[in-house]
């Protein structure tokens, strides 16, 4: 069994007979065993539910039913997600062990292709840090370098899945959170267009989508696949793709024009490593045949970042029963500012972040077709730094935060598709993640590029060690 394995092959092993789902998944409950315990990615799991679903599915491929392409790959549901069956605490005292009686609709497309739900990962309390830490089940480490923060939300996921004890995990992404795990971790972090993964109540309005983190390009591509089907029940879905976004993966991208950017129109200084990741991108792809230029000048408009914040804060009233007086103090000051923006208010906040981003996302065909940036302005920074930073002054914005989300928050307000890919590493190994952003509803285009990229300069080969 591959130490790293991607989810097609597990599903490819499984499908061919060589290893049955319940063989799969006691591998990983193994190396959960032997890898978590220096790592804190996984805070709750239920070995008995994930075996009786993996024996399931064995008699039931045994019986030659169709089981769904992914069926009997193991998978973790990320803390912040309610799953049938398990308890959502969204990584907070203030929330109850009660076991949610139904899945979210992207858990429900994830078992209906045939993953087996084994385990629940860390998560920042509510989520609002793009790093893993809370006062509940505390501070998820980064394989790679155990002083450092895998990022977040969504870090236990990429921490589970960098260190190999998992194929793939669930993953959300509202300023980030899907492709900063996956820079600071070294996997693909693909965030999906906005409607384009159905959801009955979109996080933060929609500006909040869900995902995976896994290894590869074709596990990103065919993942969407299955997760992305529509609902006819839900209020708002992206237009359906022409094909497959699984087709996508090797398909000639055409020659492209890509715009290179490393400044940040916030003012946060871009750590050299980040930006040599960029320029290192750009002359690959001038390699490949794209036309590569630079941009002077962010795309972000900066007047965008205070209705955005708006909108996080009035998100909190999307949680039921919660002890209000057992939360984090940043969060108990981000509920605080939402409850003092009256109805009338975010209304007006929401049509001006609707305005204000079209001229941004006009630049997509027009000026460029695809925008590269790094994915974090800074390096992964210390495990635990944040949560204090947060903690010391809860209405503050800290800088360590904004020098993260700096390059991805843009485009969750935009709603365009964007992924990380582990192009580069710093001078000392940590991975830097390189984000590639494609043009409304865009994410053929976008696989298409970044699976050419991940042939060009492949990736995986590169994995933290596995004590």
């Amino acid at each position: 069994m591959d130490a790293f394995p991607t989810a097609i092959d597990v599903a490819a092993q499984i499908r061919s007979g060589e290893v049955t789902p319940l063989e799969w998944l006691e591998e990983c409950l193994m190396r959960i065993d032997q890898r978590d315990p220096e790592l804190n990615a996984v805070i709750w799991r239920d070995d008995k539910a994930a075996r009786s679903e993996a024996e399931s599915i064995g008699r039931r491929l045994a019986a030659g039913e169709d089981v769904g392409p992914f069926a009997g790959v193991p998978f973790a549901v990320k803390d912040l997600t309610r799953a049938k069956g398990q308890p959502a605490t969204y990584g907070s005292y203030g929330a109850s062990l009660a076991s949610a009686d139904e899945d979210e609709l992207v858990i429900a497309a994830l078992r209906r292709a045939g993953f087996v739900a084994c385990c629940r990962t860390n998560a920042p309390e509510f989520g609002p840090l793009p790093v893993t830490e809370n006062a509940r089940y505390g501070i998820t480490r980064n394989p790679w370098d155990h002083t450092r923060t895998p990022g977040g939300s969504s870090g236990g996921s990429a921490a589970a899945v960098a260190s190999g004890m998992l194929p793939v995990a669930h993953a959300n992404d509202g300023g980030g959170s899907i492709r900063i795990p996956a820079s600071c971790c070294g996997l693909v972090g693909l965030k999906p267009s906005r409607w384009r993964v159905p959801s009955v109540t979109p996080g933060w309005f929609g500006m909040s989508v869900e995902g995976v983190e896994c290894h590869t390009v074709a596990d990103a591509a065919a993942i969407l696949d299955c997760i992305s089907q529509p609902d006819p029940l839900v209020w708002e879905y992206a237009p359906a793709p022409d094909r497959p976004f699984a087709d996508e993966v090797g398909a000639d991208p055409g020659r492209l024009r890509v715009a290179l950017l490393t400044t940040s129109a916030l003012g946060i200084p871009v750590d050299p490593a980040c930006a040599e990741a960029v320029e290192r991108t750009g002359h690959a792809l001038e390699h490949l045949g794209h036309h590569v230029s630079v941009l002077d000048t962010d795309v972000l408009d900066p007047a965008i970042v205070g209705p955005f914040l708006h909108v996080v804060n009035t998100a909190y009233g999307a949680y039921d029963d919660i002890d209000w007086e057992k939360v984090e103090p940043h969060n108990a000051a981000g509920r605080a500012a939402g409850e003092a923006v009256d109805g009338i208010t975010l209304i007006a906040t929401l049509n001006q972040v609707r305005r204000s981003t079209r001229p941004i996302v006009a630049r997509w065909g027009t000026e460029f077709d695809v925008l590269v940036t790094p994915t974090m302005a800074i390096q992964p920074p210390a495990a635990g730094a944040v949560l204090a930073e947060a903690d010391a002054d809860p209405h503050g914005l800290s800088l360590t935060v904004l020098g993260m989300v700096a390059f991805t928050s843009p485009f969750n307000v935009s709603g365009q598709p964007a992924v990380s890919l582990p192009l580069h590493q710093s001078d000392d190994g940590i991975p830097i993640g390189v984000q590639l952003v494609g043009g409304p509803w865009g994410e053929a285009l976008l696989l298409r590029l970044a699976a050419q990229l991940e042939s060009a300069a492949p990736w995986r080969d590169r994995h933290p060690g596995v004590r």
